[in-house]
């Protein structure tokens, strides 16, 4: 029986991440995306525009920081980007890439764009023995960011909402 191997990535798992996709040009998607693990370079999760989780599995390329993964309706490639935020404490991680939705989605062969993000306090290091690398880019992130932790939060705040109330 072979073990996995386990090699340090610069992504944090298990994680839930603030998605947003643009695809032809039509309105704005919002949704969950959840990267439950990366072991030997291959990702596992789900990701969820329309209330219902879909899994998805993928591949990560840690030199390159590179993501590509698939869902029943869509591929999709993109880039890590981290960006620490010293006077919140907070490190923000941003994957973001390019699309192509698939059969049986009603816009098979369209493209797009996409964004997700999720962010850690820099107190949090190592996370469940996934050690992150102290990289970051001194330059501020897009404006998708905030618009994806702000979707992120909201979802929380609901979740939570419905075991309150």
């Amino acid at each position: 029986m072979q073990t996995a191997q386990v090699t340090m990535v610069s992504i944090p798992f298990p994680t839930k991440w603030g998605i947003r996709a643009d695809i032809a040009g039509r309105p704005i998607v919002w949704g969950e995306l959840i990267i439950n693990s990366i072991t030997d370079n291959r990702v596992i999760g789900t990701i969820n525009f329309r209330g219902m989780p879909i899994p998805i599995h993928g591949s990560w390329n840690e030199s390159a920081k590179q993501i590509t993964f698939d869902s029943p309706y869509a591929t999709y490639s993109g880039n890590l980007t981290i960006f620490d935020d010293p006077p919140i404490r907070i490190r923000h991680f941003i994957l973001s890439g390019r699309l192509i939705m698939k059969p049986p989605s009603l816009q098979a062969g369209e493209y797009g764009t996409w964004i997700a993000t999720t962010d850690i306090s820099l107190n949090e290091y190592p996370i469940s023995g996934n050690s992150l690398p102290y990289q970051y880019t001194d330059q501020l992130p897009p404006v998708g960011v905030f618009l994806t932790s702000n979707i992120l939060y909201q979802l929380q705040e609901q979740h939570l909402g419905r075991f309150r109330g």
